[in-house]
């Protein structure tokens, strides 16, 4: 992917794009910065589905095409508080990408892996728990 600083400056980083069926809503991408520590962004692999075809995304991810109405490159801008990087990446691997994970669990099919509904709900029990105890 490209890294783009500015319209005038980018840079080519190796990112490394995963998918584990222990979650099988979420896509991870992470960003191999020079001269920085590894970055992980997770969000949902529908959100890179609906992305590469029309803009979409709320919040700290965005997704779209860079070319509306045209199949080529996607921009994914990543956003935590006033700080945002904005990546560029041709569709080819993404797509590539998401039709591995698709034969792994097919989209809409996630709740169906065993188990996966009371394992997620453990897991936001005890984030509203470690929350309420914080707060």
């Amino acid at each position: 992917m490209s890294f783009l600083v500015s319209e005038e400056l980018s840079f080519r980083i190796p990112v490394e794009l995963r998918y584990d069926t222990c979650d099988p809503y979420a896509v991870r991408l992470t960003f191999h910065l020079p001269g920085d520590a590894p970055v992980t962004w997770a969000f949902g692999r529908e959100l890179l589905v609906d992305g590469v075809g029309r803009a979409c995304g709320d919040g700290d991810v965005h997704i779209a095409p860079a070319e509306p109405d045209t199949f080529g490159d996607v921009l994914i801008r990543l956003q935590v508080g006033a700080d945002q990087a904005l990546f560029r990446s041709s569709a080819v691997p993404l797509v590539a990408f998401l039709d591995r994970t698709d034969k792994l669990v097919p989209l809409g099919q996630e709740g169906a892996l065993s188990g996966f509904d009371a394992h997620l709900a453990e897991v936001l029990a005890r984030i509203l728990a470690e929350e309420q105890s914080a707060g």
